[in-house]
C-alpha cells in the first residue's frame, strides 16, 4: 500500500461518510480471562459512543507507512485451512457476526499477545464501493470493486487515576470513584491489504503505536507473518553502526552522527531533484561510503560501518528516508548555532584582550584612578600600539601608587 490509499480509507471514517455495518469486542483481564463481549451494529450507537468507536477506528490508520504503518505477507501455509489468514478470511466473510468464529479470534489474540494488564479487542467490518478513476484522479461514475474488509484495534484498559470529586448525591467533595478507561489503539490491523485500491488478501497492514516496541510477538504467532524493521528500529541501528567504535568517546561520537545525519538528508534531497518521482529512495552501501567520507570518517572506519550496514540490511535495502533521524537534524541546527557563538565569543574576547579592556587570563582588570577634582579633565583614552589605554598626564613630584608601591615622577 501506498499512502494515498491508506489516505483515500481514512478520509471514510468520519461521522459524514463512516459505513460501518457492524462492530463485534471483547475485554479481557489481566489474568487473560474473557469478562464480556458484545456484537452490535455501529450505526445505531449512541453520539458519544459513535464518536469514541470511529476515533479509535481511525487510529488504526494514523501514522507514517514503514514506521507506524508495515504492510505484512502472509507465508502461502497460512492461507491454508487452519491458517491464521484463514481465520482473518473466515470473520471477514461472516461480516464479524458469527460468535463461534469470534471466539475463535479473541482467544488467539489472548493466546499470542504480550500483554501486561487489562485490554479490549475491538473488529469493524465494512464494504467500500470502490469506483473508478480517471488517468487525472478524477472519480467516475462506475464501480471497479467491492472492497470488503475488517479492522482491529487492540486498546489497553486501566484504573483512572485517584483523585478528589465532587458527589452530588451528598454534596461533598470526596475521593471519586475510579472506574476502568479505554486508552488509546497499542496494536491493530487492516485486512485484506488496499493494495492499487483493490482487495489483496495476501498482506496485511499491522499498526503499531510505539514503533521502537512494536508487538512483533502477534505479528509473528498472531498473524504468521515474518516481522519487519519499523523505520525507527532502522535509524536506531543505523545510529548504533556510526557511533560503535567511537564509543569511547561520546561527544565525537554525537558529532560524527549528526554529521553523517546532515549529510544524508542533502543526499535526499539531491537525488528528488534529480529523480523527480515520490518512489521510495534506496540507500546502498556504495551512497552510504561516499555520506560517511563526506563526513569526515576515515577510510577504515567507514569501511566498518559498510560492513555491519551491508550485513543488518542483507535482506532488504532501506529506504533513505527511513534512515533520517529528523529530531537529530534539528538538534545539529542547535550544534551549529551553538558552535557559531562560540567563535564569535573567543574572536570577541581576542579583540577585547589586543585593546587591553581584558586581561590575558579573560579576567577583567579592575583599575581605581584617584585624581583632585581639577586634575579629571585632564584624563583621557588612547590607543597605543593598537591596544586602548588610559592617559594620566603626572607633573614633577607627582607620587602614583600601583598594587601597593609608590612611584615617585
Amino acid at each position: 500500500m501506498i499512502q494515498k490509499e491508506v489516505t483515500e480509507l481514512k478520509r471514510r471514517l468520519k461521522r459524514e461518510t463512516v459505513s460501518f455495518s457492524r462492530m463485534a469486542g471483547c475485554y479481557v483481564d489481566a489474568q487473560k480471562n474473557k469478562v464480556t463481549s458484545f456484537n452490535q451494529s455501529f450505526l445505531n450507537l449512541e453520539d458519544d459512543e459513535f464518536s469514541k468507536y470511529l476515533e479509535i477506528a481511525n487510529k488504526v490508520l494514523s501514522g507514517k507507512l514503514g514506521n507506524q504503518l508495515l504492510e505484512l505477507e502472509f507465508p502461502l501455509e497460512e492461507e491454508e485451512e487452519g491458517g491464521r489468514q484463514h481465520l482473518l478470511m473466515a470473520l471477514r466473510n461472516t461480516a464479524i457476526e458469527e460468535e463461534t468464529v469470534l471466539d475463535r479470534f479473541y482467544d488467539h489474540v489472548i493466546e499470542t499477545y504480550d500483554f501486561v494488564g487489562n485490554y479490549l479487542i475491538l473488529l469493524f467490518h465494512d464494504v467500500y464501493d470502490v469506483m473508478s478513476r480517471s488517468s487525472d484522479n478524477i472519480d467516475l461514475d462506475e464501480s471497479a470493486e467491492a472492497f470488503d474488509y475488517i479492522l482491529c484495534a487492540i486498546c489497553p484498559v486501566a484504573l483512572s487515576k485517584p483523585g478528589l470529586g465532587y458527589r452530588e448525591e451528598d454534596n461533598s467533595i470526596a475521593a471519586r470513584v475510579r472506574d476502568w478507561v479505554v486508552g488509546p489503539v497499542d496494536t491493530g490491523f487492516l485486512f485484506p491489504a488496499f493494495d492499487d485500491r483493490a482487495t489483496d488478501i495476501h498482506h496485511v497492514l499491522m499498526y503499531a503505536k510505539k514503533a521502537r516496541e512494536p508487538h512483533k510477538e502477534f505479528w509473528e504467532n498472531g498473524m504468521g507473518c515474518q516481522p519487519r524493521l519499523t523505520a525507527a528500529e532502522k535509524r536506531d541501528a543505523f545510529g548504533h553502526m556510526v557511533c560503535r567504535d567511537l564509543s569511547a568517546d561520546q561527544d565525537a561520537a554525537e558529532d560524527m552522527l549528526l554529521d553523517v545525519q546532515s549529510n544524508l538528508s542533502d543526499f535526499i534531497a539531491i537525488e528528488e531533484d534529480r529523480r523527480g518521482d515520490e518512489e521510495p529512495l534506496p540507500l546502498t552501501k556504495e551512497d552510504l561510503l561516499d555520506i560517511l567520507k563526506e563526513s569526515g570518517m576515515e577510510e577504515d572506519r567507514s569501511e566498518k560501518v559498510g560492513a555491519r550496514f551491508e550485513d543488518f540490511f542483507k535482506e532488504e535495502t532501506p529506504n533513505a528516508e527511513d534512515l533520517l533521524d529528523t529530531k537529530l537534524l534539528k538538534d545539529n541546527e542547535v550544534r551549529k548555532e551553538k558552535k557559531s557563538l562560540q567563535k564569535k565569543v573567543v574572536e570577541l574576547t581576542d579583540q577585547l584582550e589586543a585593546a587591553g579592556v581584558i586581561a590575558r587570563d579573560g579576567k577583567s582588570i579592575d583599575v581605581v584612578v584617584k585624581l583632585p577634582d581639577e586634575r579629571l579633565d585632564e584624563v583621557e583614552t588612547s590607543f597605543v600600539d593598537g591596544r586602548k589605554c588610559l592617559i594620566i598626564p603626572l607633573e614633577a613630584d607627582d607620587r602614583a601608587t600601583l598594587n601597593g608601591e609608590d612611584y615617585l615622577f
